[in-house]
């Protein structure tokens, strides 16, 4: 949460009544200002507000200034200290500022100008203190996911279904990875194209070298040609620098093309060209560039039928289709689901940071009868929303949430009055709704937010940055 310095709490503890109402008198206007006659009053104020600037006197009856400051720095480990002394111990302070224990010291009198200079400084100083322990926290939780990302085991034998609806394609799988040859991953949305594409890269001699994704859907013409083939400083408005492509940061390694069928005809004719040829120009460039690249391609739509239409290449179409495989939609795959159910389970607690150890009998059965129109995606997100909403150590069926669907009767979360009750129009709805209540309760504060969700704060984080919910994240 982005923090106002000049609202930030400040604190004044001294014995003498008149050098608390000179503060006031000096200070109560320019900075939120607390004050108090002794150390133990101090420490009250303390436990109860969250104060970021001290400023105390050293000779008071009980407790001197710097062992109040130390006492305040375990209640507020951010707090800085100023110390105001009328006594020349000097050994003693140095010592202090030297430990750590004291920002900075003035002698009695003090100059208004000279410790507002001083305040002001060590506000920043809170600040920057703040912001760098909010940006570590970014990089551990980005660390996680990275680290969760290196962890993933892409061997065949470890992907669920391997022994079931799967068997066919891991035999395929297995046979076209230690080659260097085209894959038209072929399947429905949700149905793993993306991670059948890593096992491939992974199990191939390429392993070493990068595996680089681009999604061909999500970029309009003019992006996409530069993301694949990089671009010259200047050849287009906003150009400032020359940028190298997808296929040069592939080069050595694999280039995942997903969504292959999305890729406008004049972006087809130059991918085709790199796939003929293997070399290509940046864009506004004159150099040729070589491309040792294996290239994987997925796509959800009938190719064959895009071609009659005259949606894609025909000869595009068959340099990308060397080794097709189709990957099965998960209502094919019915003795998988309650295997990947608790794979996900397994998975998404762990991640979360609930303890969630079974299904019941009743989640089974709403599992095995939903069609599952988003295939595996949707089963994840099935289950890890279920996580988010169980209280217990086992998956009830009215924890989990299906969409409607056509092809069977929708199934309702949560039953009221024995009838069902209406679902908002998208799960992750209800998912934001709740993520948002959390975090306006808290005030902004992730930690409070996630201990009452129930989850950890580094999947807090990670979940309000996937919806884009930045206004929480700063």
């Amino acid at each position: 949460m982005e923090l106002d310095r000049k609202s930030l709490p400040l604190l004044v503890v001294d014995d003498e009544i008149e050098n608390l109402q000179s503060f006031r008198l000096n200070f109560k206007r320019t900075f939120s200002l607390h004050t108090a006659q002794s150390a133990e009053e101090g420490l009250k104020i303390l436990s109860e507000v969250n104060i970021a600037i001290i400023i105390t006197d050293q000779r008071m009856p009980g407790m001197e200034g710097i062992e109040f400051l130390e006492q305040a720095r375990k209640l507020r480990t951010d707090c800085l200290g100023i110390l105001v002394t009328a006594y020349g111990d000097v050994d003693v302070l140095v010592d202090a500022i030297n430990r750590g224990r004291v920002y900075r010291y003035f002698h009695k009198p003090w100059k208004k100008n000279e410790l507002e200079a001083a305040i002001r400084q060590a506000q920043e100083h809170y600040y920057l203190r703040i912001e760098n322990r909010r940006l570590m926290e970014e990089l551990r939780s980005a660390n996680d996911y990275l680290r969760t990302e290196i962890q993933e085991n892409y061997n065949f034998e470890e992907i669920v279904g391997a022994d079931g609806g799967l068997k066919e394609v891991i035999t395929h799988l297995k046979q076209v990875s230690p080659t260097t040859a085209t894959v038209m991953l072929q399947g429905e949305s949700g149905t793993g194209k993306e991670l059948f594409a890593r096992a491939i890269h992974h199990m191939s001699p390429r392993a070493r070298k990068p595996l680089i994704k681009v999604n061909c859907a999500a970029l309009a013409e003019s992006v996409l040609e530069s993301e694949l083939f990089g671009h010259e400083k200047g050849a287009f408005t906003g150009a400032h620098r020359m940028r190298p492509g997808r296929f040069e940061l592939a080069e050595g390694g694999t280039l995942f093309l997903d969504e292959i069928g999305e890729m406008t005809p004049g972006t087809q004719v130059k991918l085709l060209r790199v796939l003929q040829e293997r070399e290509f120009e940046r864009v506004g460039g004159i150099q040729t560039i070589k491309a040792d690249v294996r290239v994987i391609a997925a796509t959800n739509r009938d190719l064959e039928q895009a071609m009659r239409e005259n949606q894609f290449r025909e000869d595009l179409y068959y340099r990308l289709n060397v080794f097709p495989i189709r990957l099965p939609p998960l209502r094919e795959r019915r003795d998988d689901v309650i295997d990947l159910a608790e794979h996900f389970l397994y998975k998404c607690s762990r991640r979360i940071g609930k303890t969630i150890t079974s299904l019941q009998q009743g989640a089974i059965d709403r599992l095995l009868e939903y069609p599952w129109p988003g295939n595996v995606r949707e089963l994840e997100n099935v289950i890890e929303r279920g996580i988010i909403l169980c209280n217990s150590n086992s998956l009830a069926a009215s924890d989990m949430l299906f969409r409607s669907h056509s092809v069977s009767k929708p199934i309702s979360a949560k039953i009221e009055n024995g009838k069902e009750a209406g679902l908002p129009e998208t799960l992750e709805q209800i998912e934001r709704e709740k993520i948002e209540s959390a975090m306006r309760a808290a005030g902004g504060n992730k930690a409070v937010a996630a201990k009452a969700l129930g989850i950890n704060r580094s999947t807090l984080y990670y979940r309000l940055k996937r919806m884009g919910m930045f206004e929480f994240l700063k």
